[in-house]
C-alpha cells in the first residue's frame, strides 16, 4: 500500500496520427506512484515507456484521462503554467544526456540557476553542491567531449536536481551505458531517494535493474500488465532466506 501518493493517473489514454494509422501509445492506464519512491517503468521498445513519462512530465497531454503530480492536475494545465510546473516541480534526464558540449561540467549544470536568477555567489556554491552530490566535482572544469559516459549521465543528473524538483523522471538514463556504469548511474538514484527524499521515476527494458526500485511497474502494448511493490517482495525474499 502506497503510504501517500505523488503521482496519479486515471484511464489515461493516448494516440497518434500515423500516416493513416492510429498508434495507440497508451490505453486506459490507471496507476498511483508514491512520494519519496524510487519507482521503475519498464516494458520492450514502443510499450509506451517515453509516452507514460511524457505525460507525468507534463511534455504531453492525453487524449483522455487525468494526470496529477503534487497534488496538480497537469493534463489540464495552459502552457504557461506548464511551463512553470517543468520548471518548479519536475527535473528531467534522458538517455542522450543533453549536455551544451562547449560548456563545462559545472557550466551546465549552472544553467537551470541562471534561469532561476541565483545570485552569483549562491550559483556557484550550489553548483559545487551538486556535482559533489554525484561525484564528479574533480571533474568540474571538463566538457562533456572529456567526459565518460558515465560521467555525463552524473552531470546531467546534477543539472535535473537544480531547481530542486520534488520529482525526477529519467527516460532510459542507462542506454547508452555499459551494465557496471548503469548499475553505478542506478545506485546513485537509489542513493537520491534514500538520502536526499527526491521521488524518482525511471524508465527503462533493463530487468537487472529491476530490483533496485521500491516500485515496478510493467507496460505491455500501451497497457499496465504487472505493477509490484518490489521493495516489500525483496524484503520477503530476505526474510525467507533468514528462516
Amino acid at each position: 500500500m502506497i503510504a501517500e501518493s505523488l503521482v496519479e493517473l486515471e484511464s489515461v489514454s493516448r494516440e497518434y496520427r500515423l500516416g493513416g494509422n492510429t498508434v495507440h501509445a497508451l490505453r486506459d492506464v490507471t496507476l498511483v506512484l508514491g512520494r519519496g519512491e524510487l519507482s521503475v517503468v519498464h516494458g520492450r521498445s514502443g510499450s509506451g515507456k517515453t509516452t507514460l513519462l511524457n505525460m507525468i512530465g507534463g511534455l504531453d497531454r492525453p487524449s483522455a484521462g487525468r494526470v496529477e503530480v503534487d497534488g496538480v492536475e497537469v493534463s489540464t494545465l495552459p502552457e504557461d503554467a506548464l511551463v512553470e510546473f517543468r520548471r518548479e516541480t519536475v527535473g528531467f534526464v534522458f538517455q542522450a544526456f543533453g549536455l551544451i558540449s562547449i560548456l563545462s561540467a559545472a557550466e551546465n549544470v549552472e544553467i537551470p540557476l541562471r534561469l532561476r536568477r541565483l545570485e552569483p555567489a549562491e550559483r556557484e556554491a550550489r553548483v559545487r553542491e551538486l556535482l559533489r552530490l554525484v561525484d564528479i566535482g574533480h571533474r568540474a572544469g571538463h566538457r562533456p567531449p572529456e567526459l565518460s559516459g558515465g560521467e555525463q549521465q552524473r552531470v546531467a543528473i546534477a543539472r535535473a536536481l537544480g531547481n530542486e524538483p520534488d520529482l525526477l523522471i529519467a527516460d532510459e538514463p542507462t542506454a547508452q551505458l555499459d551494465s557496471q556504469r548503469a548499475r553505478t548511474i542506478m545506485g546513485l538514484l537509489r542513493k537520491l531517494v534514500d538520502e536526499r527524499g527526491v521521488s524518482v521515476i525511471v524508465a527503462t527494458h533493463d530487468p537487472i535493474l529491476i530490483g533496485m526500485a521500491d516500485r515496478a511497474v510493467e507496460l505491455r502494448d500501451g497497457s499496465v500488465v504487472a505493477d509490484s511493490d518490489t521493495s516489500r517482495a525483496t524484503a520477503a525474499d530476505a526474510k525467507a532466506k533468514s528462516q
